[in-house]
């Protein structure tokens, strides 16, 4: 009987300590996605934390230094909410008219590192990183995608 009591306060134990570790670690680890809009909107303490900010490439803004390291370009506000996307008739179609309106909410991204190959007008780019005190987004992370070959949806939005 002692034997098994013991068992299930081990077990007990065992379980609430791999409950907090993923409690306590969720909050450092968690990216939140926003659009251009909402990046510009966040407050000084908000952009502290590492974000997630989607949009679309302006291709003509795309400037790498001489030895490649460092790179700079615009994003342009793309909708994120995924039903959006799909009544203005997917992503591909989403970024062309988000690239043609001139009044569209633009970020620019400093990313450090070489200029990947997927890097171009109308690609879509995912990043991740914190706001600099410039206003330039400083980009740890650059994911991209191009919509005429890869017809996926955009990203969930991410809950607080």
């Amino acid at each position: 009987m002692q034997g098994k009591t013991n068992f299930i306060i081990a077990g007990s134990l065992i379980v609430v300590a791999v409950l907090y570790l993923l409690i306590s670690s969720t909050g450092d680890a968690a990216h939140y996605f926003l659009t251009v809009e909402e990046v510009h909107q966040l407050d000084a303490t908000e952009r502290q934390r590492d974000l997630t900010v989607s949009g679309a490439v302006l291709g003509e803004s795309i400037e790498h230094d001489d030895l490649g390291a460092m790179l700079t370009f615009t994003i342009v506000q793309i909708p994120g909410d995924p039903r959006e996307v799909e009544r203005a008739g997917g992503l591909e179609q989403v970024i062309r008219a988000a690239l043609r309106n001139p009044t569209a909410p633009t970020l620019d991204v400093v990313y450090h590192g070489s200029k990947p190959d997927m890097l171009r007008h109308e690609a879509q780019a995912i990043l991740y990183g914190r706001m600099g005190e410039d206003r330039r987004f400083r980009a740890d992370e650059l994911r991209l995608k191009c919509p005429s070959r890869y017809e996926e949806a955009l990203p969930e939005q991410a809950t607080e």
